[in-house]
């Protein structure tokens, strides 16, 4: 078993990486923040001229037709410079929906347009607060039209269709595509922690709503997707874990207290390499997500349900000690600690907060045990 990625998965990494080191420095992000706009566009245009959007989508939906691990390794990328962008939410989760159980029509009409960045798909899951659970879906689709409310609702206000999960006439839980410019759609802004990754309330009031997949295997296929994203979203925070750390270690050293570096200090090195266990043992556990997701191996929902606990623990115990290492100064507006501050809390309640994954994690690892027994 090889955890390492090949060459060329290394070159697609340096090339995103100076991409987004000229077109996404901390000044792109604070625009977004201190602005009207929800994301930056003209970084998410660029994205799909690199490639960037399409590297999982087939050719022959007008992608480039990479794979897995080449998304893994942008979802590092991103994560590092916390890109002010949809692509978690129209790529790793409405592509992904639309591959897995979309029809041809489907796919033909909507994954190029996702692929070259001209429309953002979103995923409504969430009808409040805590663990989903299948009692909990109230929106429901009758004669074709949906109602109901779902928040919240990561990049809600700028989507322009979402594969939303609701009740069928049979009373299961089935998917559809709903266009969110349609009559009957209302759209509420959400505040959030991170005014730079978008959280809308969305509410349906009759509106035309187009199944996607079997009638009833909504729960299993969006279980399936919300792994793969869960993986994908790992990466990023561990592309945010890394990068506060190497933040918190330049300020260290460049910081000099009582006529020393401050990163001499007893207390300053405690903190450094409790970020960096964490940051390790998050990458070896995506690493293992990587594999898992890329190879469709049986072991890929603990995978997951691993990648996304270590990696939310990192991110957020990185970008928490940064602002630590900062001192005073770490938590003023001028600094940068913040923004992954930010950025590590609201992708910690992504498709589900740390403890809906520790519990899964928990019972899947279970559910295994006793597999092995019998």
């Amino acid at each position: 078993m090889n955890l390492d990625f090949s060459d060329e998965q290394k070159q697609l990494r340096d090339q995103v990486r100076r991409f987004l080191s000229e077109k996404c420095p901390p000044a792109a992000v604070r625009k977004i923040l201190e602005g009207s706009s929800a994301f930056d566009r003209d970084l998410y245009l660029g994205l799909a001229e690199l490639g960037v959007l399409g590297a999982a989508i087939p050719e022959e939906y007008g992608g480039v037709g990479l794979g897995d691990l080449e998304l893994c390794v942008i979802a590092e990328e991103l994560g590092r410079v916390i890109a002010p962008v949809p692509v978690s939410s129209s790529i790793y989760l409405t592509a992904e929906f639309l591959l897995m159980s979309g029809s041809e029509a489907q796919k033909a009409c909507w994954l190029p347009k996702l692929s070259s960045g001209e429309v953002i798909g979103t995923f409504a899951f969430n009808e409040g607060q805590g663990r989903m659970t299948p009692d909990k879906v109230q929106a429901r689709v009758e004669g074709g039209k949906i109602t109901g409310t779902k928040a919240p609702i990561a990049d809600g206000s700028i989507a322009d269709f979402a594969i939303v999960a609701a009740r069928d006439e049979a009373d299961g839980i089935s998917l559809y595509l709903v266009k969110l410019d349609d009559d009957g759609v209302s759209r509420d802004a959400l505040e959030s922690i991170d005014p730079t990754r978008d959280q809308t309330r969305l509410t349906f009031d009759g509106c035309p709503a187009e199944l996607l997949g079997g009638q009833g295997e909504g729960w299993h296929i969006a279980s399936v997707v919300m792994d793969r994203a869960a993986i994908l979203l790992a990466f990023e925070q561990l592309g945010g874990s890394d990068r506060a750390m190497e933040m918190a270690r330049d300020y260290a050293l460049e910081r000099i207290a009582f006529g020393r570096q401050i990163g001499s200090f007893q207390a300053i090195k405690h903190m450094l390499a409790d970020m960096y266990v964490s940051a390790t043992l998050a990458r070896s556990n995506c690493y293992y997500g990587a594999w898992a997701l890329a190879s469709g191996a049986s072991e890929r929902p603990v995978a997951a349900a691993t990648a996304r606990v270590s990696a939310t623990t990192a991110f957020q115990q990185c970008s928490k000690n940064n602002i630590q290492v900062h001192g005073g100064m770490g938590f003023t507006w001028a600094f940068d600690c913040h923004l992954y501050y930010r950025r590590s809390n609201a992708l910690a309640l992504a498709l589900g907060g740390l403890s809906t994954w520790e519990s899964l994690l928990i019972e899947r690892m279970s559910a295994g045990n006793t597999e092995s027994a019998a």
